[in-house]
Formats: structure tokens, C-alpha cells, sequence
């Protein structure tokens, strides 16, 4: 399988948010937005992986700022890191006033997805090619929480880890 970039994958998806998307406080509620980004990031992982696509965790979620009603919200979303059959997909929202068109990052979130074939079964996804400085950084990241997840969940010995190690270690 050729290695392809995230800007092969890169979603952007811009909404309103309406009074029927928000809370008593009149902000966007943290679980409509978090439909959003699993949309956006569905779309990325099956973009990279031209493969049905399923979300296997929601690995991170920062809420750091509310989303207004009346905003304009852009969820963008594109693979971070391509593993065997898996995909950490990065997702960065924005909010946009629409009366002076400040663009302001609000929150991001880290998915995985898992690509299947046509019998439902987990299939072999192609590599990933990270270009920018940014994405460098968020490949090798990939790496160190997917070890950090695998140490947790007992199924990987800490010793094991070798980018997590690394980072501690100085190894």
C-alpha cells in the first residue's frame, strides 16, 4: 500500500449553531458537538483508508472554550497516525463570530477509528506521511498514547514501550 499525507484525508465541515443545538446557558451542547466530530473524523479515516470505517474510542476531548449560539463552528479532522487496521484521527474546532469573522480555536479531540472490509472484519490501512511540522509532531504522539493505552489496558509490558521509555528515560 503507497503511504498518503493527512492533507489526503482532511475534512472540514462549517455549521451554524442554532437554538435547537444549544443548552440552557445558549451554547452549543458538548454532545452535539462531539456528534460533529465524530462525523468529521469518520469521513478523514475513510478517506485515508478508502474503507468502511467505525469509531473504536474517543481517546481525548478538551472543552476548553464554549460554542455560542449564532456562531459559525468548523470542525476539521484528519489522520494523525495510520497503525495496522487502526487510525488516530486529530480534530481541531474553531468557532467563527459571524458579525466580525474572529476565528478562534475552541477545543480538539483525538478519535480512533477502524477500517473494516466488506464482511465487517478489520482490514490493513495504508501508511501515513506526515509533511508539516505539525503533523510530524502529532505522528510521533500517536505512537507514545497508543503505548500509553496499551500499558493501561495490560496489554503491552511497560518495558515494552519503547517511545514512552524514551520520553522518560531519556533512552
Amino acid at each position: 500500500m503507497q503511504a498518503k499525507s493527512p492533507s489526503a484525508s482532511r475534512t472540514v465541515m462549517s455549521d451554524l449553531v442554532l437554538p435547537g443545538d444549544t443548552n440552557m446557558l445558549n451554547n452549543l451542547f458538548g454532545g452535539e458537538l462531539l456528534a460533529r466530530m465524530d462525523r468529521a473524523a469518520s469521513i478523514a479515516a475513510g478517506r485515508h483508508s478508502s474503507s468502511i470505517t467505525v469509531t473504536a474510542s474517543v481517546n481525548h476531548v478538551a472543552f476548553t472554550q464554549a460554542v455560542p449560539l449564532g456562531s459559525v463552528v468548523t470542525v476539521e479532522a484528519a489522520v494523525s497516525r495510520a497503525f495496522t487496521t487502526s487510525m488516530e484521527v486529530f480534530i481541531d474546532v474553531w468557532i467563527e463570530s459571524r458579525f466580525s469573522g474572529e476565528r478562534t480555536k475552541a477545543n480538539e479531540a483525538i478519535y480512533t477509528f477502524v477500517a473494516l472490509d466488506e464482511m465487517g472484519k478489520p482490514t490493513k490501512v495504508p501508511p501515513l506521511k506526515p509533511v508539516s511540522d505539525l503533523e510530524k509532531e502529532r505522528f510521533a504522539a500517536a505512537l507514545r498514547r497508543k503505548q500509553l493505552s496499551l500499558v493501561l489496558a495490560g496489554k503491552l509490558e511497560p518495558r515494552e514501550a519503547t517511545e514512552l521509555r524514551a520520553l522518560f528515560m531519556g533512552e
